[in-house]
C-alpha cells in the first residue's frame, strides 16, 4: 500500500485544512495507539510539540485519539524533536509523537512518530497506521480509557542529556556565542545548555508567540544571525530550525557553514580519535561533491541515500555508522541520539573550536564546495516529472554534465515542489543545466 498521508518526515501540511485537521490527528492517535497496544503492560505515549499556534489543537486531538483506545498520554509541552525521541525511550513509552512542521512557517504543522526505541517509525509502520485509519476503531471501555498528564521536568531532562555529549575536560568559558532558536521548540533548552557549559550566550529567536516560528530567524533564514554575529563580535553563531533537529553554523566573519562542512568536521575529528565507526559518513544525494572528495582524501567513504534524515539513519543502522546527516543541517550522531539533534551537533562543533584554539573561520571550512545549484519549481497537481518534454530536458542535462558532474531531480516529500539540483566543476554549465530543466518543468505545468 502506498502512503498517502506520510511523506519523508511524517505527516505535514496546512494546519486545520486538507489532510491535517483535528479529525485526522485524532484518527492518527487512534490508529497508532491501536497498533502499539502490544503486551500486557500499561501503555503510554509521549507527546511533544513546537511553538505553533495550531499545536494546541493538534495536541488535544492526538490526546483524544490515544486515550480513546486505552493509551495513557504524557505531555511535555514545547520541546525539540530529539528530546521527544529521548523521553520516549527513557520513559518506557510505546510510542512518541512530535507535533511540528520543522522549518516550515507557522501555518503548517506536522506529526512525527517514534517507536519505543526512540527511532522514527519505518515506512512499513507508517503504512500500517494509514491502513488502520481507514478502519472503524474499537474504542476502550469506560474504565480502560487512557489518562493524560503533563510533566514539568522534560526540559531539564533534555538539557542534562545533551550536556552528557560533551567530554568532562571541555568548557566553553571565553566563547561568545549567538544562539538562534527560530522562535521554536528549543527557545529555552538550547541557550540554557550552552550557557551552563560556560559560554556567554546571546540568544535570539527565543520569543515565540504562536505565529513567528521560522519567521526571519532560524537555520533557513540566516540574514539576521549573520548580522548579529558580526555586530556582537561573537566567536560563532548557532542557528536551529523550528523543531531543533537541524543546525547551520555561522563563523565569526558572518559566513555560513552548512551540514556538509559540519559532517566533514565531526567525521574527520572522530576518525582521528578512533571513534568513527563504519569507515565513513552517511549523507544524501544532495551533499556536495566537495565533501565526498574531502573524505576520500582522508581514506573515508561517503555513503549516499535518498533525501530524508530517516533514510540516512536507516543506512547508518544497517552499516554500523555513527555519523551522518544532510547538507540542510540534520546531524545524526548515534553515539548520543536516535535522531537528528541540532543542539548536540552544535556542542560537538563547539568542542572542536575549543580544542583547536583557532577562529571558527579556520576550523569549520574544511573543503571547497564544487559549484552546486538548487532551484525549486512549485506545481499544483499531477506529476511533471512524467511529462516527455521534462524527461528529455533531464536527459540532456545529465549528458551535458557528464561523469564529472551530478544531477538530482526529485519531488519534495513535504511540499508541492520539484527540486532541481546540479553540480560540477564548470559553474556556468551547472547554471545552464538547472535553468533549462526548470524552464521545461514550468512550461509543462
Amino acid at each position: 500500500m502506498a502512503r498517502k498521508l506520510f511523506g519523508t518526515d511524517g505527516i505535514r501540511g496546512r494546519a486545520n485544512a486538507g489532510k491535517l485537521d483535528a479529525a485526522t490527528a485524532m484518527k492518527v492517535g487512534q490508529a497508532a495507539g491501536k497498533l502499539f497496544l502490544r503486551g500486557a503492560h500499561k501503555h503510554r505515549v509521549v507527546i511533544g510539540k513546537d511553538t505553533r499556534l495550531s499545536g494546541y489543537m493538534m495536541e488535544n486531538a492526538l490526546t483524544a485519539g490515544f486515550t480513546s483506545v486505552g493509551m495513557d498520554v504524557i505531555l511535555t509541552g514545547p520541546l525539540p524533536t530529539p528530546a521527544v525521541a529521548l523521553l520516549t525511550r527513557e520513559m518506557r513509552a510505546d510510542i512518541g509523537v512530535m507535533i511540528s512542521a520543522s522549518h516550515n512557517k507557522f501555518a503548517d504543522n506536522g506529526i512525527k512518530l517514534f517507536g519505543p526505541d526512540g527511532y522514527k517509525l519505518s515506512d512499513a509502520d507508517e503504512e500500517a497506521i494509514e491502513a488502520e485509519m481507514a478502519r472503524d476503531q474499537e474504542l476502550a471501555q469506560g474504565d480502560h480509557i487512557g489518562r493524560a498528564r503533563r510533566i514539568d521536568d522534560a526540559r531539564g531532562r533534555y538539557i542534562h542529556a545533551v550536556k552528557q555529549s560533551v567530554p568532562d575536560d571541555i568548557r566553553l568559558d571565553g566563547l561568545k556565542i549567538v544562539v538562534d532558536c527560530a522562535h521554536g521548540a528549543a527557545y529555552n533548552v538550547a541557550p540554557t545548555a550552552i550557557w551552563e557549559l560556560g559560554a556567554e550566550v546571546i540568544a535570539m529567536g527565543v520569543s515565540p508567540n504562536g505565529t513567528n516560528i521560522n519567521d526571519g530567524v532560524g537555520s533557513t533564514d540566516l540574514a539576521a544571525i549573520k548580522a548579529r554575529v558580526v555586530a556582537e563580535g561573537a566567536h560563532i553563531g548557532i542557528a536551529l530550525d523550528g523543531d531543533a533537529d537541524r543546525l547551520i553554523v555561522i563563523d565569526e566573519k558572518g559566513r555560513e557553514v552548512d551540514g556538509d562542512q559540519i559532517m566533514a568536521l565531526i567525521g574527520t575529528a572522530m576518525a582521528q580519535s578512533g571513534q568513527l565507526r563504519g569507515g565513513g559518513v552517511v549523507a544524501t544525494v544532495m551533499s556536495n561533491l566537495g565533501l565526498e572528495r574531502h573524505l576520500a582524501a582522508q581514506g573515508l567513504d561517503l555513503v549516499r541515500t535518498k533525501v530524508g534524515d530517516r533514510y540516512v539513519l536507516e543506512e547508518m543502522r544497517r552499516g554500523g555508522y555513527n555519523v551522518g546527516g544532510e547538507q540542510s543541517g540534520h546531524m545524526i550522531l548515534t553515539d548520543h541520539a536516535t535522531t537528528g539533534d541540532g543542539t548536540i551537533a552544535a556542542l560537538q562543533v563547539l568542542c572542536a573550536l575549543v580544542r583547536a584554539g583557532k577562529p571558527a573561520s579556520e576550523v569549520l571550512h574544511l573543503f571547497d564546495r564544487v559549484p552546486q545549484l538548487l532551484r525549486n519549481v512549485r506545481y499544483e497537481a499531477g506529476d511533471p516529472l512524467e511529462i516527455a518534454s521534462v524527461r528529455q530536458a533531464i536527459a540532456d542535462g545529465a549528458a551535458d554534465l557528464g561523469s564529472g558532474g551530478r544531477l538530482v531531480i526529485r519531488k519534495s516529500g513535504t511540499e508541492p515542489l520539484i527540486r532541481v539540483m546540479a553540480e560540477g566543476d564548470d559553474e556556468a554549465l551547472v547554471t545552464r543545466v538547472v535553468d533549462d530543466i526548470c524552464r521545461a518543468v514550468e512550461a509543462a505545468i
